[in-house]
């Protein structure tokens, strides 16, 4: 097969040093729209010639986005370099991140990964570089033990009931050890910088917190730690899963995404300001930022909590009718936890509680620093903080908040009349997108569930 560009020398001298060192293949991943890694593998002599543009794709109709065209031209994936990792739970392979692109020039107009490219050069117009940090929540099951068609998942390392919840509890994290052994070692070994991890509220769940980097690095490292947590499960015989509510009774899992701006030039952090007149020592940027994000809420929820499932996560209080803490309202408070957006005193960065465990971290990101840039190019207000819990439905003029979408309905509504999404995302991304996510809802809103038969069949 033809290579797009020519083979290099120092490409040659990669491919040799790594199978010294016991490397047999080597994976290019390209992202699709859900945020799962697609490749193909080739032998580690072949390193060079996949790194030229060797391997080529059909990706259209292959993840759920657009109809495959027979005659439609292939992608190739250029693997970046930068990213090479060995695995380390299998030293035989090493894994890139890859763009996808026509001709070896063109970015495809559905690759996640240069759609955020894209905004972040567009955020260095400005005088900005983009840092995030991601707070990523999983549940962790015992496929063997759960039962088929009931819809039971039978969590690693009950928790016993605890009440009100298994949180940070002890115990329930010593459990649990063998595999959060395994895990964490992995992120040490690929240099994710482990902050902490802990039992989250729902049996099973855990959070994992690591350093915050550059948005594209960051993208990167998620795309790879899906990988890793779910290829080290398997290995314990569990599995992973990034749904956002799994369990009726439990929390959902969250994916926080901690956003701030620096300065190209300087490298300063540019989101606080000890003048602030607010006395929250906040910037006038981290404002409109902050006023960017609130005004787009409604369409970025297409792309922060992009599934059906999500909504379930987003309401105000869990089943047994306590709080979740999860954010309804696109509002923001200091240390408020039931806003969107949190300015938390212990960190220059913006924390938007809205994002869950679902979201493509390249799309999210890319979508997210569209809105705070516009915010700052509009030189945008947020207006007053918010200093009380946000648990009620019900809209309250005293307050700056407003409703979130309920559903993905609402929120497919929204980006599909979003002038941001238009400038954003590649116009068939948009269309074929938006038809994607009308077409989940309508599956999902076909489906006449157990909870309906329950209340209905003989009650009417």
């Amino acid at each position: 097969m033809d290579t797009v560009n020519v083979v290099e020398p120092a490409h040659r001298e990669l491919a040799e040093s790594l199978a010294k060192r016991g490397v047999k293949y080597a994976l290019g991943s390209w992202i699709d729209v859900h945020g799962r890694p697609k490749t193909k593998v080739v032998p580690i002599d072949h390193l060079p010639n996949m790194l030229a543009g060797s391997e080529r794709f059909t990706p259209r109709g292959i993840t759920g986005f657009g109809a495959m065209d027979p005659h439609e031209e292939e992608s190739v994936a250029i693997p970046d370099l930068s990213t090479l990792r060995q695995l380390s739970w299998d030293k035989r392979f090493v894994w890139m991140a890859a763009d996808i692109m026509f001709g070896g020039t063109e970015p495809f107009d559905q690759c996640p990964r240069s759609i955020l490219k894209a905004q972040l050069n567009r955020a260095r117009d400005l005088g900005f570089e983009f840092k995030l940090g991601v707070e990523t929540e999983v549940f962790v099951f015992n496929p063997t033990e759960s039962r088929g068609g009931t819809g039971y998942l039978a969590p690693l390392a009950a928790s016993g009931e605890l009440e009100p919840c298994p949180a940070y509890d002890a115990e329930a994290t010593l459990d649990a050890a063998e595999f959060l052994d395994d895990f964490v070692t992995a992120l040490h070994d690929n240099d994710f910088g482990v902050f902490s991890f802990d039992h989250e509220g729902g049996d099973g769940q855990y959070e994992f917190d690591f350093e915050h980097d550059g948005a594209l690095e960051m993208a990167d490292r998620i795309t790879f730690f899906r990988l890793m947590i779910r290829q080290i499960a398997k290995r314990h015989g569990l599995a992973v899963t990034f749904m956002p509510k799994p369990y009726t009774e439990a929390w959902g899992s969250g994916h926080h995404y901690n956003m701030s701006l620096v300065s190209s030039e300087t490298g300063e952090n540019v989101m606080r300001d000890p003048a602030d007149p607010r006395g929250m020592g906040w910037s006038a940027t981290a404002y409109a930022f902050v006023a960017g994000l609130m005004r787009h809420a409604d369409a970025l929820a297409a792309i922060v909590t992009p599934t059906v499932n999500s909504y379930k996560r987003l309401n105000p209080k869990l089943a047994d009718g306590t709080p979740s803490w999860a954010p309804v309202w696109s509002a923001y408070g200091e240390q408020n936890r039931s806003c969107m957006l949190r300015l938390p005193k212990n960190r220059p960065a913006v924390e938007n509680r809205v994002v869950d465990s679902a979201a493509n971290t390249y799309l999210a990101a890319a979508f997210s620093l569209a809105a705070g840039l516009d915010g700052i190019e509009r030189s945008l207000d947020p207006g007053d903080p918010v200093d009380v819990a946000l648990i009620d439905t019900r809209p309250d003029p005293t307050r700056n908040a407003v409703r979130l979408p309920r559903n993905l309905l609402e929120a497919t509504d929204a980006f599909a009349r979003s002038e941001l999404a238009a400038r954003v995302f590649p116009k068939r991304f948009v269309d074929e997108y938006v038809d994607m996510k009308y077409s989940e809802w309508h599956s999902y809103h076909s489906t006449v569930t157990d909870w309906e038969r329950d209340r209905y069949l003989y009650a009417l």
